[in-house]
């Protein structure tokens, strides 16, 4: 598949649907490189499109990437991307840039590292968009493991008793001081949007939570955008150091072997 560039003024657009989009950016800080990183003889876009696409509410899976080896890598398995600027800041920056092109219905943003995805969890939210469109952005939550909750790299959230996102923390919220109560929520880093949401939060400006926290979807609760948490059974493993990176190949070969 081509990249495709912007198209020309009055160029017809198809009918996307619900899109599974990738963003896979080569230069990431901690693992450089990282969609083309080998797990189990592949390299990690592929794993993470194939699981993907194993959905049955999406009606296209595309990766966006700034990068042309990223792009060939994709290519050789026969998978879709398309070509956006490299000066896109985040991951929903490069969506909502390839989004303006499409006439999709929504989005699911499906991080690009996160070879382990289960594709229930993306019907779960593709299902949720259509029958609940009042909701701007949805994403996913399970309970919190041992060592999550004093985890940094371990994103928490609090919900109300409707299930709207308070707010996201890499500290541990909320604070045992008692035993009883609500344990912690782990959140798992995938977003589904309404395209006017998308394109809204695209269009702010970092807000003093997220440059705080360094977390992205603060910025869309500081400026009163609704965000829906689902509760899931668990959370999978993604893939952000070397060590998950060795880990998550052992599962894949232990999944190929028919081990687990």
């Amino acid at each position: 598949m081509h990249p495709v560039q912007t198209p020309p003024d009055g160029a017809a657009a198809t009918a996307d649907g619900i899109v599974g989009a990738i963003p896979a950016r080569y230069g990431s800080t901690r693992l450089k490189g990282k969609p083309l990183r080998s797990l189990a003889g592949r390299p990690m876009i592929e794993h993470v499109y194939r699981r993907a696409s194993e959905a049955s509410r999406l009606d296209r899976v595309v990766v966006l990437t700034d990068d042309e080896r990223v792009g060939k890598a994709v290519s050789a398995f026969d998978g879709e991307w398309e070509m956006t600027p490299a000066e896109c800041a985040s991951g929903t920056d490069r969506i909502a840039w390839a989004a303006r092109q499409w006439k999709a219905r929504a989005v699911i943003n499906i991080q690009g590292d996160e070879p382990l995805i289960e594709p229930a969890a993306i019907d779960l939210l593709a299902k949720h968009l259509v029958a609940l469109p009042q909701d701007p952005i949805v994403t996913l939550a399970a309970p919190a493991e041992a060592g999550d909750r004093d985890n940094p790299n371990v994103v928490k959230v609090v919900v109300d008793g409707e299930g709207r996102a308070l707010y996201f923390s890499r500290a541990p919220i909320p604070y045992p001081q008692q035993t009883e109560g609500r344990g912690p929520l782990r959140h798992i880093g995938i977003y589904a949007y309404q395209l006017p949401a998308l394109f809204k939060l695209a269009d702010l400006e970092p807000s003093p939570l997220e440059i705080a926290e360094s977390l992205e979807q603060l910025r869309a609760l500081e400026n009163g955008i609704t965000i829906r948490v689902l509760e899931i059974e668990r959370a999978w493993l993604g893939v952000d150091t070397m060590e998950d990176l060795e880990r998550v190949e052992e599962i894949l070969f232990e999944r190929a072997s028919g081990s687990t």
